[in-house]
């Protein structure tokens, strides 16, 4: 099932926007403008972050979890402001290059 989430975020902190256990997901981001997004599988200290992207505010930017999960996955955004933030939710593990929506 695919959706359009938005959601408030603030500034310069790490924030969880989904949570994979054992399952497969994809998203897709592209603003706000210097924004940074990541995955973090993984607990605690012995966590390890993957697929750290900067987001240009024009391109779509994609992050996908895959069986990795197995651990746990976070996908995580950090925004130079506070603000309310869309982006493109597929939980359903099919593989997708773009949103099947334009948001």
């Amino acid at each position: 099932m695919s959706l359009i989430r938005q959601k408030f975020i603030k500034k310069n902190k790490w924030t969880t926007l989904e949570y994979f256990f054992n399952a497969k997901g994809v998203a897709f981001f592209k603003a706000p403008k210097s924004s940074a997004i990541k995955v973090r599988y993984g607990v605690g200290w012995i966590g390890k972050d993957r697929q750290n992207q900067k987001l240009d505010g024009t391109n779509y930017k994609k992050l996908a979890v895959s069986n990795w999960s197995l651990v746990g996955a976070r996908m995580q955004i950090k925004v130079p402001q506070d603000g309310t933030i869309t982006y493109y939710y597929d939980g359903s593990g099919v593989a997708q290059n773009f949103p099947k929506t334009e948001f």
